[in-house]
């Protein structure tokens, strides 16, 4: 209360006005200065306020401090003379004696979450939070939001063939009134207040829990719409492809100035949904309407359109008999959810200034299974690359590479490249390198371990030397500096799902991938080597099943997704390995 009092100039009386001269009767109400006020907040709306807040400001810096109000009184001398008593102008002794202009201006640049309180002050700052700017400038700063609401109710916006074709394909209009005509009177506090903020907890990006497959979801602002939209990677097995995206459900204002979640799974338009936050960091979708989802073909026609959008081929055009029994599996276990699922919440890896190339999102190759997004993050020496989808095999939330920096491979010319039993020698001999390392650290502790494990004491030192040189020296097949830009080509016999894949490669390293029998059995981690291209594409050669995936970096701007630091991603990775494990 002392606060409050303070920045409204209020005394005994604990009312929020200003103070009257001593030869005045107090006989001024509240209500007659609230209107006063009033006429002066409806009068500066009228112009551009963000130009004539800011002239305001540049007219009182140059007008001086003392030409802001009036001593005693308490009123706000606009023009800097002396008042009717002949008193001179000084400066204000309380926030409240500033004139609305610069209250404005200063109220913009406090977080949203604040604005509540401020108006709970008195009735002049509550009436002036009512001011079109400050809501503008918090839904733009704290949401990203691009889109201007005069532009949008006079001639829609700029992407509004999409909602009109793939959201609502009944409506014919292009116009964004015809639409949704109940945002004509929309302001962005109502925006801000009944949309943005309520939701804000939902925005960026999750992991759907379904099954082994996973996924990758990015809630966003867009226009007047919160948008959950699935990412889904290219059709096999055009890599470089951008990705695909689909929406799942959205969220805006309706009558009453009420957010409304309508469901977006299915063909027949949005219908109704809804949004429960499960815990932090976790929320699930629900339709209330499933029987949109069906089509009048029956699953037949459901299977056809969706392995035309998930594959852009018919079942007929896929040879292979063990990917259609992939494909059917597939189909199967994920229309069962009917877009009633949990999400939980990823983060972009931080970004390390040692970092070998750029962390975060990839698409890549994985043979009958198609192509797969996995998130590459950098730890120390180990570069890792995490499952955000998967499959029956190796399920999403698994470690699918694990790449040790500290040992690069010189690859050798381009005819032994072509041999796949010399790179298996190559790769192979690192191999048993880091198993023996493995071996031997497991086995020795403390420094009285080490001496042993190389031999103590002048009777060891040529034993030391012995059993050290092959395991604790770099191989001959490694390099603490191997060339950049070498010639690459992949080794006879290794199947490629994309021939169209890199010939220059800039560094090697050797590394494991992840592989397993259906249903995650028998996990084992097999060498292969890791081979690094440019920026934005890498490879991995699969030894032990003579096959190479290529990855191709994801190009799309993803907002509210970076991590806060490098913990909470560290246990973000621990919790997606314990989702599927």
């Amino acid at each position: 209360m002392a606060v409050c009092a303070r920045l409204c100039g209020v005394g005994q009386s604990r009312r929020c006005r200003r103070r009257q001269p001593h030869n005045q009767q107090d006989q001024g109400s509240d209500s007659e200065m609230d209107e006063e006020e009033e006429e002066r907040i409806v009068a500066q709306r009228q112009v551009d306020v963000d130009g004539g807040s800011k002239s305001s400001v540049a007219a009182a810096a140059i007008a001086g401090p003392s030409d802001a109000c009036e001593y005693g009184s308490g009123r706000v001398n606009r023009g800097g003379f002396p008042d009717r008593a002949g008193t001179a102008p000084v400066q204000p002794q309380t926030l409240s004696d500033l004139p609305p202009e610069l209250l404005v201006e200063i109220f913009s640049l406090l977080p949203g979450p604040a604005l509540a309180d401020v108006a709970l002050v008195c009735k002049k700052f509550r009436r002036i939070l009512n001011t079109e700017t400050i809501w503008r400038r918090r839904c733009v700063e704290e949401f990203g939001m691009k889109e201007d609401l005069r532009k949008i109710e006079a001639g829609g916006i700029s992407s509004r063939d999409l909602y009109v074709k793939r959201v609502n394909p009944r409506v014919k209009s292009g116009r964004f009134m015809k639409l949704l005509p109940d945002y004509e009177h929309m302001d962005y506090k109502d925006v801000y207040t009944h949309l943005l903020h309520p939701y804000r907890h939902i925005l960026g990006l999750w992991q759907p829990d379904i099954g082994p497959y996973g996924g990758l979801l990015n809630v966003v602002v867009d226009g007047l719409f919160i948008i959950g939209w699935m990412y889904l990677p290219p059709h096999d097995p055009r890599v470089e492809d951008p990705m695909r995206r689909r929406p799942l459900f959205r969220i805006h204002l309706w009558e009453s100035k009420k957010a409304t979640v309508e469901c977006m799974y299915g063909h027949k338009g949005p219908h109704k949904g809804d949004i429960q936050t499960v815990k932090k960091d976790e929320f699930s979708t629900k339709c209330n309407q499933t029987d949109h989802h069906r089509m009048p073909g029956g699953r037949q026609e459901e299977f056809r359109t969706w392995l035309d959008e998930e594959w852009g081929r018919t079942l007929e055009e896929i040879f292979h008999e063990h990917m259609q029994e992939l494909i059917l599996m597939k189909f199967i276990y994920t229309s069962q959810y009917d877009n009633c699922l949990t999400y939980r919440r990823i983060y972009l890896p931080p970004a390390m200034p040692s970092d070998l190339l750029q962390a975060g999102l990839f698409k890549g190759t994985y043979g009958s299974h198609g192509l797969e997004i996995v998130m590459l993050s950098f730890h120390g020496t180990f570069a890792k690359a995490t499952k955000l989808t998967g499959d029956p095999n190796v399920p999403a939330g698994q470690l699918t590479l694990d790449v040790d920096l500290s040992r690069p491979v010189v690859l050798p010319d381009l005819e032994q490249q072509r041999n796949i039993e010399e790179l298996s020698r190559l790769v192979m001999g690192v191999h048993e390198e880091v198993q023996r390392e493995a071996e031997q650290g497991a086995s020795a502790t403390g420094k009285g371990a080490a001496e042993r494990a190389c031999g103590s004491g002048e009777e060891g030192i040529e034993a030391e030397h012995g059993a050290c040189s092959d395991s604790c020296q770099p191989s001959s097949s490694t390099s603490t500096n191997p060339p950049e830009g070498q010639p690459f080509v992949l080794p006879l016999g290794v199947m490629a799902r994309n021939d169209v894949y890199p010939r220059t490669c800039r560094k090697s390293f050797y590394g494991t991938g992840l592989i397993a029998g259906h249903g995650f059995t028998s996990p084992e981690r097999t060498p292969g080597l890791f081979v690094l291209f440019d920026e934005d594409r890498f490879g991995f050669i699969w030894l032990e099943l003579k096959s190479f995936s290529l990855y191709s970096r994801l190009m799309d701007h993803l907002e509210h997704a970076h991590a806060p630091n490098m913990e909470r991603f560290e246990a973000m990775l621990q919790n997606m390995q314990s989702w599927t494990s």
